[in-house]
């Protein structure tokens, strides 16, 4: 319907040139939206960002810490990349009304230059912060989640790239570490091994 070669039949009357025109309009017109959905879909990049499946509660610098994963699966790197960390419960007003709350978690370093592996982030639980007092049985009885919001620039098409996760109340581990990733070669070059991204271990053991 794109382009018409009439051959050996064509149209005679001009109901049949209107509805030949009308026939290679609407051709045109699907192959130019299928072109332009087809390219907008693959040249959009995707962050292809994994976050560990649990976060973690632990003493760091003498501190209770609230601590996740998060890993750069792309080939390359991204710029500029930001988290945003949120924790959201249901809170009951003294007038009985019952809503859902945001509470903004603050971090060691909730931004960097590059994102190229792996990035630890760090939420230190002092007197400012919203789950100081809490335990694993308070953020249940809240129907507690913490959100996290990733963002940067994909260095290769310069373009925003996100992604989110969130960790339930029963996701979140206390008194666990995550295991290092970390490994050095016998030539000096370090690794990661991702195979152990998510595991974790008591610090009981």
């Amino acid at each position: 319907m794109a382009t018409i070669g009439y051959g050996a039949l064509y149209p005679k009357t001009a109901y049949a040139n209107i509805l030949v025109a009308i026939e290679a309009f609407v051709g045109l017109l699907g192959v130019t939206m299928a072109t332009g959905l087809m390219f907008a879909r693959f040249a959009r990049p995707t962050a292809r960002v994994m976050f560990s499946n649990v976060a973690v509660i632990m003493p760091y610098n003498g501190q209770p810490t609230l601590m996740f994963r998060a890993g750069n699966r792309r080939g390359n790197q991204i710029l500029e990349a930001r988290l945003w960390v949120t924790l959201i419960r249901e809170e009951t007003t003294a007038e009985g009304y019952t809503m859902r709350r945001f509470y903004d978690l603050n971090l060691v370093r909730s931004q960097s230059p590059f994102f190229v592996l792996t990035w630890t982030a760090f939420h230190p639980i002092d007197a400012t912060s919203p789950l100081y007092g809490e335990t694993p049985e308070s953020l249940a009885q809240s129907t507690a989640e913490i959100l996290v919001t990733l963002t940067g620039l994909d260095e290769t098409v310069a373009q925003t790239v996100h992604a989110r996760h969130a960790y339930s109340a029963r996701e979140i581990l206390w008194n666990y570490q995550f295991v290092d990733v970390f490994s050095v070669l016998p030539n000096g070059q370090r690794v990661i091994d991702y195979t152990r991204f998510h595991h974790v271990m008591s610090l009981s053991q």
